[in-house]
Parts: structure tokens; C-alpha cells; sequence
């Protein structure tokens, strides 16, 4: 007999009330998710992904209101982490598509980033909440959610969470000093190159970075070798073939250069890259039409509850939402701001496709998560299917000039954010489900969490292009760089169709033979160094899981990780900082050889592997 969600027993009960909405774990939780959005900012620039914020959150709010404030509750800690996480999502929804107008030649005011971001982030969690009560309490037993539950444990078990802190914040001194090392004093190179002759000259790179290590280790062996295998199909397989046949001063487009005169880097950017869009665009498209049955029947009771205005004479704790008088008005406010506001430019027309088609992906996100969880969701997908809609609506329209470009990029901007704020909400209210949280509770707080990180994501996506140059090896913006990419190609008829092709077939091909698609097409659309410096932390999750494999070892490896990311990101911006204002030159020559960054990458490893593997006297 299967458990029935009414008869769940969250772990509070419904009747009892203890603190959960304080000053103080929105304080922290609004730190935390500054904190987790500019880290993930510089991540996601960097490697085209982003980490779940949720568990993170979790155990550091444990250790921080275990240590200073001692009466603290598990649902304060909950709303620590319901908050922080939205600094991850936030980040998520910009980083895919800000850069996208820069490539296109325009240059977003921080004031019109914010706009786009906030209304975006506050219209994800309202249309998420008349879908709540099926997706989270009727669905409960099918759709696991796999981050909320995992953070719903963490939360209930609640020890060691002094020695958690300090586990986490070595992780980020490491990372921090290791980033020093390599961007400061400039001792040995942060991505070594080797050619490699007997494939015509081709690149391995390595990205020899803490974070990527600790990207490596959460996301596990199987995901991360997926990617590395993507990235030498591409660069040991593909490139080779190009140059192979390429021979004799042959021009072909879309690059403007005989092939012979080519370096790897450039037929990666100019051909390798379209392939691996057209293998994102499949692996995306996939995670869509799986949960169609999902979609239809959440869709049509989210929208049956949406307009059902009977009044209830007593509505449980566990069971308060945002009410839906001001989830509607709400809702209207940022659609009319939207089309009113000048500054978005956005269009009548663009709005309403938005509206639609924003309901229709927070949905499919909100059961996709639930699903696969927060880090195999297909939100670069959803993006793509967007752009590609209202691309193509466009065209029909006769709208091709640049503005109008410019215009399917920000609402592009508006529904990512909602897409991705979406999935972060329906996670965080799975963990308040677990626990006994009150869902109002939840979605004020993650209102309340949009506003600070909305603020400094402009600030850090301008900061990083000045000192490294979006669109670079160093921060390739992968996301953006094709969003731009198809956009333009399917307004301007400019689109290589013939590579993109090749790479849906290949994607259809992986389906075919049962491989995950879009984890390998990651890896073909990614430089190689990026992989492949992804790739040493999943064999170190793999050695270490079939070594020490203890509970104990997998919470000090996920905090260490973490740690690692953050200290890598926010020296990263520390030092962009630096390098814009002179202090430091990015373009300064290393002082030791190649070989030595493997080195100290492995020591690297090794100190990972200590704090990991260290028990308790």
C-alpha cells in the first residue's frame, strides 16, 4: 500500500509552531545569496554551468546559527537556505543571456540588468506557487526532487555543524590562495596547452583551477567524463578530420581563413562550436518531450487553480500559500512594467509570447527538477526553445533589424530567470514539504532574496568582461555565445545550418545508443580545457567513493568543494578588480613550466583527498 500525501508526516508537526521567518536567517540568508550569485556568476561565465545552492546553504547555515545563535530552528535554517539559493538561480537566468546582447553589440545598463532579472526572478516564483499543491503534495511519491530531499536530510540531521564551517572555510582559503598563486604571482600557468602533433597539431588543455575541481567532485564521475568524452570527440576526432580535408588553402564558411591557417582554436570557434549546438539543442529538447504527460496535467490544474477563487474556512500551516488576489496582481504589475517601462524593450507582442511561454517552461522546469534535480535540468534547453519561437515568430512578422534582436534576447533574459527561479523555488518548497515549512513563508523570502543579487550580477558580468573579455578561452560565456549565436543566425539567415545539423544527428545518435546527450554535447560545445579540468574532479569523487565511502567523507567532500569554488570565484572577481585598475596585468608570462601546473593541480587533488579522508579523534 502506497503512502497517500495526505498522510505525510513532515518532520514539524502542522500544528505546532516554532520560529521559522526571523530577522536573522533572512539577514544570513540574504548574505549567503550574494555570496552564491556572484560565485556562480564567474562559474557560469566560465564553464557554462552553475552549482545547485541548496546543500551548500544547508550546512553552512547549520554551523553559522549553531555557532552564534544557539536557539536557532530547523526552519530558520530552512529559510537560510530557501533565500541563499536564489542567488544561484539568479545567476543562472543572467549568465545565459546578458552576455548574449554584448555579443550582439549592445551594451545593457546595470539598471536595465536589474529590471530584467528581478521581475523575471519574482515572476518564476508566483507562477510557480497555483502549481505547488500538485507538483509538491499530489505528485510527492513520484517525483522525488532530488536536491530538496537531499537538503531536507541534511537539515534533519543537524550535527557537526561547527566542524562543517571550518571543513568549508579551509576549502575557500585553499582555493583562494591557490587562485594567488597562479593570477597574482603568476608562479605557473592556470591552463597549460600542449600540441599534440600526430592529430594535426591539435590542443590538449588543461583548466587547472580549484573550482573546476571541486565542480568535478559534486557533479560525480559519470557526468564529468561524459563532458571530457564530448570535448575529445571535438578536439581529437572532429578538428583532426577538419584539417585533414580542410588542406590546401580551402575557405569555408562561415570562417573568412584558408583552414591550413587556422590554430585549433580558431576551427573550434568557427565550426566545432556549431556542432556542439546543434547536440545542446537535441540533449534539451529530449528533456523536454519526456515529461510531456507531466506538463499537460500540471499545466491544466495550475491554471484551474489559478482562476478558482473559493473561499476556505481554515487552510493548514504546512498547506498557506501567497494568496492568489496577489499572485494575480502581482503577476499583472510585472507584465504591465514589462511592456510600459522603457528600459526593457519589450513590445506588447513580445510580453504576451513571454507570459505564455513563461507559464508553460516554469511548469516543465518545476517537474523537471522534480525529476532529475537542479544540475541535469535542461534549462539552456528551454532558453533555446524560447529564443527560437520568438526568433522565428519575428522573421514571420518581418521584425530582422537589430532591435528586434535585441529585443528576443531580453526576453530571453526575463523568461531564464523565471525559468530558472522556478526550478529553485519548487526544490526549496519540497524541502519545506519534508519539514513541516510554511510554503507563504518560503515564497516571501525568496521574494526578498531576488533583490540584492539582482543588483550585483550587472556589476560582476561588466567587471569580468573588462578583465578577461566575454567570448574568451578564459570566459567563454558558453551559454550566451550560442544564444547569440542562434538568434542572429535565424533573424540574419546567417546560421551554418549544415554544422548544426551534423550535430542534431550526432545528438540523436548518442540518444540512440542510450548515452545522456546533453552532458557529452556540453563537452563538444566547451573548450577542452574546461572538461577536461572537470574531469580530475570526478576521478577523485570516483576514488574516493570507492575508497571511503562514508557519509562522513562525502559531507567534509562536499563541503571542501564547495569551499573550493568560492574561493576560486571571489578571488577571481577580486582580481578582475585588480586587473581593470592597473594593479595587475592578466597578460603577464608565468614564471615556471607547464609540468609544474600538473603538479601542483595533483597536490591540489591531495589535499582535497586529506581533508576528505581525515577522521575524527
Amino acid at each position: 500500500m502506497t503512502e497517500s500525501p495526505h498522510d505525510h508526516k513532515p518532520y514539524v508537526s502542522t500544528n505546532k509552531h516554532i520560529p521559522e521567518f526571523t530577522l536573522k536567517a533572512i539577514s544570513i540568508g540574504v548574505i549567503f545569496g550574494f555570496i552564491f550569485a556572484i560565485a556562480n556568476a564567474y562559474l557560469g561565465l566560465k564553464i557554462g554551468t552553475t552549482i545547485s545552492a541548496s546543500i551548500p546553504a544547508a550546512i553552512m547555515s547549520m554551523a553559522i546559527m549553531r555557532i552564534f545563535f544557539k536557539n536557532s530552528t530547523i526552519l530558520e535554517n530552512n529559510i537560510v537556505q530557501t533565500i541563499a539559493s536564489v542567488g544561484e538561480a539568479l545567476a543562472a537566468g543572467v549568465i545565459f543571456t546578458v552576455p548574449a546582447l554584448i555579443f550582439l553589440g549592445d551594451q545593457p545598463s546595470i539598471s536595465k540588468i536589474f529590471v530584467l532579472t528581478v521581475l523575471g526572478g519574482i515572476l518564476g516564483i508566483l507562477f510557480m506557487i497555483p502549481m505547488r499543491r500538485y507538483i509538491i503534495v499530489e505528485e510527492h511519491k513520484t517525483l522525488p526532487f532530488p536536491e530538496g530531499t537531499a537538503c531536507a536530510e541534511i537539515l534533519k540531521v543537524g550535527q557537526n555543524s561547527k566542524s562543517s564551517a571550518i571543513i568549508a572555510f579551509w576549502g575557500f582559503l585553499i582555493g583562494a590562495f591557490y587562485k594567488v598563486l597562479t593570477n597574482i604571482f603568476f608562479l605557473f600557468d592556470e591552463v597549460p596547452k600542449w600540441i599534440i602533433g600526430p592529430f594535426k597539431k591539435t590542443v590538449f588543455s588543461l583548466d587547472a583551477t580549484p573550482a573546476l575541481l571541486g565542480v568535478g567532485y559534486i557533479i560525480g564521475y559519470r557526468i564529468s567524463s561524459l563532458m571530457f568524452a564530448g570535448g575529445i570527440f571535438g578536439w581529437f576526432v572532429i578538428l583532426p578530420l577538419i584539417k585533414v580535408f580542410g588542406a590546401n588553402n580551402v575557405i569555408i564558411y562561415p570562417s573568412i581563413i584558408p583552414i591550413d591557417q587556422m590554430s585549433a582554436e580558431d576551427i573550434w570557434s568557427n565550426y566545432i562550436r556549431y556542432v556542439g549546438a546543434g547536440t545542446v539543442a537535441v540533449g534539451g529538447f529530449l528533456g523536454l518531450f519526456k515529461i510531456i504527460p507531466l506538463l499537460y496535467k500540471t499545466v491544466h490544474i495550475g491554471i484551474k487553480e489559478l482562476f478558482t477563487f473559493k473561499k476556505t474556512t481554515k487552510i493548514a500551516r504546512v498547506d498557506q500559500d501567497i494568496s492568489l488576489s496577489w499572485l494575480i496582481l502581482g503577476s499583472i504589475a510585472i507584465v504591465l512594467t514589462l511592456w510600459l517601462l522603457p528600459l526593457t524593450s519589450l513590445n506588447l507582442f513580445t510580453v504576451v509570447l513571454l507570459v505564455i511561454l513563461g507559464f508553460i517552461f516554469v511548469a516543465v522546469t518545476s517537474i523537471t527538477v522534480g525529476i532529475v534535480g537542479s544540475t541535469s535540468n535542461p534549462v539552456s534547453g528551454m532558453t533555446l526553445v524560447t529564443l527560437l519561437i520568438t526568433c522565428i515568430l519575428f522573421v514571420v512578422l518581418g521584425w530582422t533589424e537589430k532591435v528586434y534582436l535585441i529585443m528576443a534576447i531580453s526576453m530571453g533574459c526575463v523568461a531564464t530567470t523565471a525559468i530558472c527561479m522556478a526550478a529553485t523555488t519548487s526544490q526549496d518548497l519540497k524541502t519545506g514539504f519534508l519539514l513541516g515549512a510554511t510554503p507563504r513563508n518560503q515564497q516571501v523570502a525568496e521574494i526578498i532574496g531576488v533583490i540584492i543579487p539582482s543588483l550585483a550580477l550587472g556589476s560582476t558580468v561588466y567587471l569580468l568582461n573588462k578583465a578577461y573579455v566575454l567570448g574568451s578561452p578564459q570566459m567563454p560565456a558558453p551559454q550566451a555565445a550560442l544564444m547569440a549565436m542562434i538568434a542572429k543566425g535565424v533573424i540574419a539567415q546567417q546560421l551554418p545550418f549544415t554544422l548544426v545539423g551534423i550535430g542534431v544527428m550526432l545528438g540523436l545518435l548518442f540518444w540512440l545508443l542510450e548515452i545522456p546527450v546533453l552532458p557529452i554535447a556540453i563537452g563538444l560545445y566547451l573548450p577542452l580545457s574546461l572538461s577536461a579540468g572537470t574531469m580530475v574532479g570526478g576521478i577523485l569523487a570516483f576514488v574516493l567513493n570507492k575508497t571511503v565511502n562514508t557519509e562522513e567523507s562525502k559531507s567534509k567532500g562536499m563541503l571542501i568543494a564547495s569551499g573550493l569554488i568560492g574561493g576560486d570565484a571571489c578571488l577571481g572577481i577580486l582580481i578582475a578588480a585588480l586587473a581593470i585598475g592597473g594593479v595587475i596585468s592578466p597578460d603577464t608570462a608565468v614564471l615556471l613550466p607547464s609540468y609544474v601546473s600538473l603538479i601542483m593541480f595533483a597536490a591540489l587533488a591531495l589535499v582535497f583527498a586529506a581533508f576528505t579522508t581525515k577522521r575524527k579523534k
